[in-house]
């Protein structure tokens, strides 16, 4: 009897042969990936990293307290019901949900971040294009910025908060599975330019300098950290250098007052050179020991966004050159357990998580202060933990509760 062409046997010993070790292979894989799943969950259940989480609550604390003491006048003589106590308040609350979301989140299997990258960035990308929309009711100027969406003062956020997280997890996801092909250009360098153009263009029409700089940054880091050819990365700094050399030279327009106010505030103390003269007052005025904790004079309404962008510089009056170092110290310490997790991370993705995360908080660092202190020309950029700003300080905790995820999984060490 001839055999039907559609008969679903193998017409031969080699081809059923060929079938069952195909089979065979699928149902290893699978077998694979099934205890690697159930290894991860098991994983998942183990300790975070004591040290880091500590850090973290320290930092969120010393950071309340000195919100309470650099707001009080502004929220005192600026808030409708006089109300001293107005954004420590507030604070206090995003502070309490942002270290429980920071738990939530460190509980969460890490693996689980990868489904929530792709549409992270594009929720980014929208809120982003929402923001600078002509016309949208629920765009927030401030300081001649379109950079925040919200309802009056009852809810307001950043979509650049979003778009920095959005960036470290869907960089890290695509970058930890592409390995060797980092080093081409097709797949290690042309999609990453390409968001990081659309994210950039669209900051700097709210405009907001600060934050675009973060986002090239820690996605410039993670293709760093990702393999791809040095060459590339000598060129960037390269055209990073020019960039530079053109905007102090006056050839780039955007932003000369803040340049030539940086370079010497003092020749406009009370115009454009007020806010910068006005915080190397406040830190020449703490000495080496501080005037004390609540004692500052600048922030009775002489320096602006005292309990904000510049709130270092109170932190500088009133605990002067010693206790400012020790917060910076605390935020080193912070920065170096960050990267140590990052070294003893299980898998590829969880060690470009951490170093994202990482990276984007200690770069945010280190431009707050050199700005405060007129080591780079002004602009806004907010100071981790300290500054006042509920969803912000949220969704950094939330971030740190990623690197708490991360953590669960770290291969086994002889010492911490």
């Amino acid at each position: 009897m001839a055999k039907r062409r559609d008969d679903p046997w193998p017409a031969t010993k080699e081809e059923a042969q060929a079938r069952r070790e195909q089979r065979q292979r699928q149902q290893e894989f699978r077998k694979h990936q099934q205890e690697k799943r159930q290894e991860s969950r098991e994983l998942a259940r183990g300790p975070i990293d004591l040290p880091f989480c500590l850090l973290v609550l320290l930092l969120t604390a010393i950071g309340l307290v000195m919100l309470l003491s650099a707001s009080f006048p502004s929220a005192y003589y600026e808030t409708k019901n006089n109300d001293p106590t107005y954004y420590f308040v507030r604070q206090g609350v995003f502070a309490a949900l942002g270290v429980a979301a920071m738990f939530f989140v460190g509980k969460i299997n890490y693996q689980r971040f990868r489904g929530a990258a792709k549409g992270l960035m594009i929720l980014a990308v929208f809120l982003l294009i929402l923001v600078i929309f002509p016309g949208n009711p629920f765009a927030i100027t401030r300081n001649n910025a379109t950079r925040w969406l919200g309802v009056g003062d009852l809810f307001t956020f950043q979509p650049s908060e979003v778009a920095k997280l959005a960036v470290v997890l869907y960089f890290s996801d695509t970058i930890s599975r592409k390995k060797d092909r980092m080093r081409t250009f097709r797949y290690g360098i042309a999609p990453y330019l390409a968001w990081m153009g659309v994210i950039a263009v669209l900051m700097l029409k709210e405009p907001h300098l600060s934050g675009t700089i973060l986002i090239l940054g820690v996605g410039a880091v993670l293709m760093l950290v990702g393999g791809i050819n040095w060459g590339w990365v000598l060129a960037a700094l390269g055209a990073a250098a020019g960039g530079a050399a053109l905007l102090l030279s006056g050839v780039i327009d955007y932003g000369q007052s803040r340049i030539e106010m940086w370079q010497n505030p003092f020749i406009d103390p009370l115009g454009d050179g007020y806010q910068l003269s006005q915080s190397l007052i406040s830190i020449g005025s703490g000495g080496l020991l501080g005037v004390g904790l609540g004692k500052s004079r600048q922030k009775f309404l002489y320096l602006p966004e005292e309990h904000n962008d510049f709130i270092f510089a109170i932190v500088c009056e009133e605990l002067g050159f010693l206790g400012a170092s020790v917060i910076m110290l605390l935020f080193a310490a912070l920065v170096l357990r960050g990267y140590w997790i990052a070294l003893h991370a299980r898998d590829r993705f969880g060690s470009l998580l951490v170093v994202g995360v990482t990276t984007l908080m200690a770069m945010q660092v280190f431009l707050n202060i050199a700005v405060v202190t007129g080591f780079l020309p002004t602009t806004g950029i907010s100071l981790p933990f300290f500054s006042y700003g509920g969803t912000a300080l949220t969704i950094q905790l939330a971030e740190m509760g990623i690197v708490l995820s991360v953590s669960r999984q770290m291969k086994p060490t002889k010492a911490g």
